[in-house]
């Protein structure tokens, strides 16, 4: 008969096992790694890492509205040797890249989603539900960020990235978007981490990216536990 296990629902490996591959998840070490290091099948580690990001994902949508200063950008994941139409940038207008809406709140959270497109309808929609109408919204030029303050945001200021030997400037006369420009690099260093990502767990990761950022310093070993406690995973 298996032993009982209280993080996982008809669990097949020992409490102890599973509390090692944990420290391991939350240090961000890869699945194949952690089957070595603990001694479990590939396979096993591998499922358990899937249910583990998926239970991150659950928690990341715990989450309020955003207020105070707050930074709002766009960005766009996949091939990178491909760049952006001449003049749009970023990774607009390329095919074969995933559209990134991301909000910051600056000393606290980040929210990112994939969007269908990054027109002013499908941001504006996202920023209103999101993103409290008294918070300080800080953007770049991009036009689909026109409107919010006839939207009632009482505060938006603007950026517009210029570059400085050969590298983009974010920032102008204390008004920048520097944040949520170190999140996105610290999410596309994750992505090449997982090279070859299936599309279909693509959104998985974005939102293990985000708890993980989110959670940046806290235990994250110890959140995670703690909610396998309180609600053991199901395979």
């Amino acid at each position: 008969m298996a032993q009982k296990n209280r993080y996982l629902f008809r669990g097949r490996i020992s409490e102890r096992k599973f509390r090692d591959l944990l420290r391991l998840f939350a240090l961000d070490i890869t699945a194949d790694r952690a089957a070595v290091l603990t001694g479990l099948n590939h396979k096993t580690a591998a499922a358990l890492y899937g249910l583990l990001r998926l239970r991150m994902a659950e928690l990341a949508q715990q989450d309020c509205p955003f207020r105070g200063q707050v930074e709002l950008d766009e960005s766009y994941f996949g091939p990178t040797r491909q760049h952006g139409k001449p003049g749009l940038g970023k990774g607009r207008g390329v095919k074969g890249k995933v559209p990134v809406f991301g909000i910051l709140e600056r000393g606290g959270r980040v929210h990112y989603q994939i969007v269908k497109n990054c027109s002013k309808t499908t941001l504006l929609a996202i920023i209103e539900g999101r993103v409290e109408l008294s918070a300080e919204v800080v953007t770049d030029g991009f036009r689909s960020y026109d409107g919010l303050v006839e939207a009632g945001f009482k505060r938006h200021h603007r950026i517009n990235k210029y570059w400085q030997r050969d590298r983009p400037v974010f920032s102008e006369n204390g008004v920048h978007i520097n944040g949520i420009e170190s999140f996105w690099s610290y999410a596309k260093r994750r992505h090449a981490k997982f090279n070859g990502l299936r599309k279909t767990s693509f959104p998985t990761f974005l939102k293990e990216t985000e708890f993980r950022f989110n959670a940046r310093e806290k235990d994250l070993y110890k959140i995670l536990l703690k909610s396998c406690r309180m609600k053991p995973l199901r395979r």
